[in-house]
């Protein structure tokens, strides 16, 4: 959408408002802000296309590090619980040294993922 088009949309959704009174302003002002969100992507899409570069691929939703992390403080409680009355100190010891070895690990093959 060049210039002209944006400014004559904007007039548009103003006289719409003066016409339609201040009940469908927020309609209006959705409205014009989808036409302004699409006309800036496509202009930084043109711009990126001018120069060459490529946009960057989605490796995926959100990090897989928060289930393991909540996952391991599941299962650190009963974990915690057992270990405590059945080895102790030790006991403890190992079974939050397994937790945290686990944690690291699974940080370490998500920090090295392309």
């Amino acid at each position: 959408m060049s210039d002209k088009r944006l400014r004559d949309d904007l007039r548009a959704t103003l006289e719409a408002r003066r016409d339609l009174g201040p009940d469908y302003e927020p309609a209006l002002i959705d409205s014009f802000m989808e036409r302004l969100d699409a006309t800036i992507a496509a202009r930084v899409r043109a711009e990126l296309d001018h120069h060459g570069v490529a946009p960057r691929k989605k490796t995926g939703q959100g990090t897989p590090l928060v289930p393991i992390a909540l996952g391991s403080l599941g299962i650190g409680v009963p974990l915690t619980a057992i270990a405590g009355t059945t080895g102790g100190a030790f006991g403890l010891l190992v079974a939050w040294a397994a937790i945290v070895l686990v944690n690291v690990a699974a940080a370490v093959a998500f920090m090295r993922r392309p």
